[in-house]
C-alpha cells in the first residue's frame, strides 16, 4: 500500500466538517427529483432542490458548487462539464479541511478590496481554472 494510499482515510476526515454540509442535500434533492452519483470519489448530487439552490441562493448563479466531497451540480451536463474544475476543489478541502470555507471567503474579500474580481480573481478558483 502506498503512502497516498494510507492518507486517504485521513484526507476524507479532514474534509468531513464541509462534506457533511453538502450531505445535506441529500434528501431534499431525492424527494424533490433529483438523483445522486459518485465520481472520482466525490457524491455528486443534481437535479430537484440542487438545480434551485444553485440558480437562486448562491451569490452567483453556478453550474456547479462543492463542499468537501460532495459537488452539488443543476444537472448532469453542467458536472459533466464541470467536474476537472470541481475536483481541484475537492483537493482543496482535503488540504485546508475545516479552513476552506474561511479562506475562501476570505480570498474573495481581498481580491474585492484590492479592486478585483471577487470569484475569478480569488486564489481558490484560479487554481480551478489553471490560472496559478
Amino acid at each position: 500500500m502506498t503512502a497516498s494510499q494510507l492518507l486517504r482515510p485521513v484526507a476524507y476526515l479532514w474534509a468531513l466538517p464541509n462534506t457533511s454540509l453538502g450531505l445535506l442535500f441529500v434528501l431534499p434533492a431525492l424527494l424533490s427529483g433529483g438523483r445522486l452519483r459518485v465520481e472520482r470519489g466525490a457524491l455528486e448530487i443534481y437535479g430537484g432542490v440542487t438545480r434551485f439552490f444553485l440558480r437562486h441562493c448562491l451569490w452567483v448563479k453556478a453550474s456547479a458548487f462543492c463542499l468537501g466531497h460532495v459537488i452539488l451540480g443543476q444537472d448532469r451536463e453542467c458536472l459533466d462539464f464541470s467536474r476537472d474544475h470541481e475536483h481541484v476543489h475537492v483537493r482543496q478541502y482535503e488540504r485546508w479541511g475545516p479552513f476552506m470555507i474561511p479562506a475562501y471567503i476570505l480570498s474573495s474579500f481581498l481580491a474585492w478590496r484590492r479592486g478585483k474580481h471577487f470569484y475569478f480573481d480569488n486564489h481558490f478558483e484560479r487554481e480551478a481554472y489553471g490560472l496559478e
